[in-house]
């Protein structure tokens, strides 16, 4: 059985930060790639970031612009979207995904996701 788990959403004012957590529970952790994407209120779900299997490179969406940092612990099992400057427009559902032996900058094909948490920004 494999799951993905998101925490640490929650309601921010502009500017804050929060530490996203996707707890993975998977075979063979280290071999994903571990991607983060979101899904606004009607709107398609985009990419944001992810980080290589290898844990060596990372890559972003141009929105993001700099604000954005992706971690893995492949002791936890856990990939982390840290967010800081947040705006309102980042509110959105998170959702974390993993895909075998994928490169940082994998927008597609990824096999497992989870069921998303939720980030709002207030002004």
């Amino acid at each position: 059985q494999v799951q993905l788990v998101e925490s640490g959403g929650g309601l921010v004012q502009a500017g804050d930060s929060l530490r996203l957590s996707c707890a993975a529970s998977i075979s063979h952790f280290i071999y994903y790639a571990m991607g983060w994407f979101r899904q606004g209120p009607g709107k398609e779900r985009e990419f944001v970031g992810a980080i290589s299997w290898s844990g060596n490179g990372t890559s972003y969406a141009d929105f993001v612009e700099g604000r954005f940092t992706i971690s893995r612990d492949n002791v936890k099992n856990t990939v982390y979207l840290q967010m800081n400057s947040l705006k309102p427009d980042d509110t959105a559902v998170y959702l974390c995904a993993a895909k075998w032996r994928g490169a940082p900058t994998a927008r597609r094909g990824y096999d497992y996701w989870g069921q998303g948490t939720q980030v709002t920004v207030s002004s």
